[in-house]
């Protein structure tokens, strides 16, 4: 029940209307207990009104999504190692109107891989674009057990940003990160049969698309002891993750993902556990049970 203690959270994110976030929390609210509140607050412009109303309203704590996450960086007081890294925040701490900038993204898919006892030992990862989501994870690979990460980008306006990036965390993670063009088969299909997991970080796949991240010939070169994951979690099954599995792959959608780095986020606002077994069950009724 929302009284005058109340505490509120929040999404900030353009659109903002289909995020899972206000379900994911609230239920997290109150499953344990709590006086809050998540709202979702979707808007285009005036990012540093939306920053300040964190302290002038006294929000726990925000989430934020596409277009804000690097937008937000200048606008905060701290910004934890993590996201500096990656040059993008998706989690905001208020901590008594010193706001402090969070990236739960990669440790929130590995996380979600070490639930389905997925875990890795001095491997090799391949991952499928270098966008938001994919410079988390691979920021992230160092500290679940990668040594090498092979990155496949389209040769466009920011193949060299990104390479510049992928040589910063290269450095601060002491890991190999090899980039490449996205069109080069023949060193995909080399990376991928090296591959203990392998990453589709981009959005193909996503909602009714039929369409493969890579050559269905180029994926029938992979090992069957290795793990196949898609940040894409609608549909249930991609097309990629369908083939994978015809192939004897052991493959994951991007649900954990989007759970784990939500718990995380919760974990730095409130210092408690998402009931994730709860959060899960919901989140799966929502999106494929309807």
């Amino acid at each position: 029940m929302i009284d005058g203690k109340t505490q509120l959270f929040g999404f900030f994110a353009h659109p903002a209307q289909h995020s899972l976030s206000p379900l994911m929390y609230n239920i997290t609210f109150a499953q344990q207990g709590l006086n809050a509140t998540y709202l979702a607050f979707d808007f285009k412009t005036d990012l540093a009104a939306a920053v300040a109303s964190i302290r002038t309203l006294n929000f726990g704590g925000v989430n934020l999504s596409m277009p804000f996450k690097a937008q937000v960086l200048p606008l905060l007081d701290e910004v934890a190692p993590e996201a500096s890294l990656i040059g993008a925040v998706n989690t905001i701490v208020n901590q008594n109107g010193h706001l402090v900038g969070h990236s739960t993204d990669g440790a929130g898919f590995f996380a979600g891989l070490a639930q389905q006892d997925q875990q890795f030992k001095q491997a090799h990862l391949t991952i499928l674009g270098a966008g938001g989501a994919g410079l988390a994870i691979i920021a992230a690979a160092a500290h679940a057990g990668f040594t090498t990460v092979d990155v496949f980008k389209r040769q466009n306006s920011t193949y060299a940003t990104v390479a510049a990036k992928l040589a910063k965390i290269a450095a601060a993670t002491q890991i190999a990160i090899n980039l490449h063009d996205y069109s080069a088969n023949a060193e995909l299909t080399a990376a991928i049969q090296q591959s203990d997991l392998l990453v589709n970080a981009t959005n193909i796949g996503m909602g009714t698309s039929q369409e493969l991240p890579l050559p269905l010939a180029v994926l029938k070169q992979i090992a069957t002891r290795t793990v196949v994951s898609d940040v894409v979690y609608f549909p249930q099954e991609t097309v990629f993750l369908k083939a994978a599995r015809r192939l004897g792959c052991p493959t994951y959608n991007g649900l954990p993902m989007l759970i784990q780095q939500g718990a995380l986020a919760f974990k730095l606002w409130t210092d408690a556990e998402m009931p994730i077994d709860q959060v899960t069950q919901a989140l799966e009724q929502q999106l494929y049970q309807k």
